[in-house]
C-alpha cells in the first residue's frame, strides 16, 4: 500500500470507560490560514460529508466543524440514518474519525454518491479495503503531519515509564504524607539504549529525539536506512530483531499493523528482552501479544511497559494491564495535539475536494 504507517496515564482505568475522548485539547483551536481557498460550493450543488458525531468525546471535535463548514455541510451518522431519502444522494465525502463511522457493505450501498473515505491518521488497518475498492470508493489518510506529535508521545511514555513519573505524582498528591520516600528510583535514559522497531518516518523522528538524550539507538527495519541517515541519528542497523531485544534498555514499537506484523512481539521475543528494559509501543495494540505482556510483567521478566495502543481500544475494565504497578498507559492519544488535530482536518479536506472534483487525491491509499 501506499502512504500506510503510522504512522495514552492512569485516567486510562476510569470506571465504566467504553469510549476514549476523540481529543483531549485545549481550549483555544484556531483556524490556520489555507493556500487552498477552494470549496465544495463551487460544484452544482455543495457536498455533505458523513461523520460519525461532532462531539469531544466520539467524533469529530466539535470545534473542528467550522473549519469543515466551509467546504461542506456536515451530517452526522444520527441525522443520515433519520434522513436517508434526502441525504444519500448528496453526501459525498466520509471523515473517518477514531475509527468511525464502521465502513461495512451495508453502509456502503446506502451511500451511491460516495467519492473518499478520509481517515484522520495513517494507519487504515481497521478498513476492509478490497470491499471499499469494490464501491469505486477512494480511500485516503494524513500521512507526515502525525509523525512529530507521535514521535514525542513515544519519548513522553519512555520518560514517564523511566522515571516513574504517575507513581511520583500519586505519592506527591496522597493526602496525609509528610515524608517523600526514597524507595521509587527509576532508571536512566541519558546513555541507555533505545531499540526502535520500524525506522519509517516516526521511528527516525523518535530517534533524532533519543540522540538529545545521548541514547544509543539500534534498529530493526524491513528496510535498512541510508547510510548518511544512519550517521545523522547514531543509529546501528539490526538484520534480526533478536540482536535489538537482548541490546536494548528500551525497546519501542513503531510499525503499522498488518498480517505479518500482528503479534510481532509475543512471548519469545519478550524474554529476549532484558530483565530491566522497557518496552513502549505507539503503533497498533494488536502488534504486541498482550496475553503474553501481561505475564511476562506479572513475572517481573522485563521491567515495564508503557503503551499507547492496546487492543481492543478501551481494554475491558477488568483487563490486568489496567492494574499492574509497572505499566503506564494512554488512550491512544499520541496524535492529541491541538496543532496536529487542525492539520490533519486541513489536509482531510484537501484530499475531499480532489476526490470530488476528479482531481488526483494527495494521500490516496492504494493496494500494492
Amino acid at each position: 500500500r501506499r502512504s500506510i504507517a503510522r504512522g495514552v496515564d492512569s485516567h486510562v482505568a476510569l470506571p465504566n470507560c467504553t469510549t476514549f475522548p476523540s481529543a483531549q485539547l485545549g481550549r483555544s483551536l484556531r483556524r490556520t490560514p489555507r493556500a487552498e481557498t477552494e470549496t465544495a460550493e463551487t460544484m452544482s450543488e455543495r457536498a455533505c460529508v458523513l461523520v460519525s458525531a461532532l462531539s469531544e468525546t466520539q467524533g469529530v471535535p466539535r470545534r473542528c466543524a467550522d473549519v469543515i463548514r466551509e467546504h461542506f455541510d456536515v451530517v452526522t451518522m444520527e441525522e443520515f440514518l433519520k434522513n436517508k431519502e434526502q441525504l444519500e444522494n448528496k453526501i459525498k465525502v466520509m471523515f473517518m474519525w477514531e475509527f468511525y463511522p464502521v465502513v461495512d457493505e451495508k453502509l456502503l450501498r446506502s451511500l451511491p454518491a460516495l467519492k473518499v473515505i478520509v481517515n484522520n491518521g495513517v494507519g487504515v488497518d481497521h478498513y476492509d479495503l478490497p470491499l471499499i475498492f469494490s464501491f469505486g470508493v477512494k480511500v485516503a489518510n494524513t500521512p507526515s503531519v502525525v509523525d512529530a506529535a507521535t514521535a514525542d508521545m513515544g519519548m513522553t511514555l519512555l520518560m514517564a515509564s523511566a522515571r516513574n513519573v504517575l507513581e511520583g505524582h500519586r505519592i506527591a498528591t496522597l493526602p496525609n504524607i509528610t515524608v517523600f520516600p526514597i524507595n521509587v528510583n527509576g532508571v536512566e535514559v541519558t546513555g541507555a539504549t533505545l531499540g526502535i522497531i520500524g525506522m519509517g518516518r516516526i521511528g527516525y523522528k523518535v530517534a533524532q529525539r533519543a540522540r538529545g538524550f545521548d541514547m544509543k539507538i539500534l534498529y530493526h527495519n524491513r528496510n535498512r536506512r541510508s547510510e548518511e541517515e544512519e550517521k545523522m541519528v547514531g543509529a546501528r542497523y539490526c538484520v534480526k530483531i533478536v540482536d535489538l531485544l537482548q541490546e536494548s534498555d528500551f525497546v519501542m514499537v513503531v510499525v503499522n499493523l498488518t498480517p505479518q506484523t500482528r503479534k510481532l512481539i509475543g512471548e519469545k521475543e519478550l524474554c529476549q528482552m532484558k530483565p530491566s528494559a522497557t518496552l513502549i509501543n505507539i503503533s497498533r495494540g494488536a502488534v504486541i501479544d498482550q496475553d503474553a505482556l501481561v505475564q511476562v510483567l506479572q513475572k517481573r521478566r522485563i521491567r515495564a511497559a508503557a503503551l499507547d495502543v492496546t487492543d481492543p481500544e478501551p481494554l475491558p475494565r477488568d483487563h490486568p494491564l489496567l492494574h499492574l504497578p509497572n505499566v503506564t498507559l494512554t488512550p491512544h492519544f499520541g496524535t492529541a495535539t491541538d496543532q496536529t488535530t487542525l492539520k490533519m482536518v486541513d489536509i482531510m479536506i484537501e484530499n475531499a475536494l480532489a476526490a470530488i472534483h476528479g482531481r488526483p487525491v494527495p494521500n490516496e491509499v492504494l493496494l500494492s
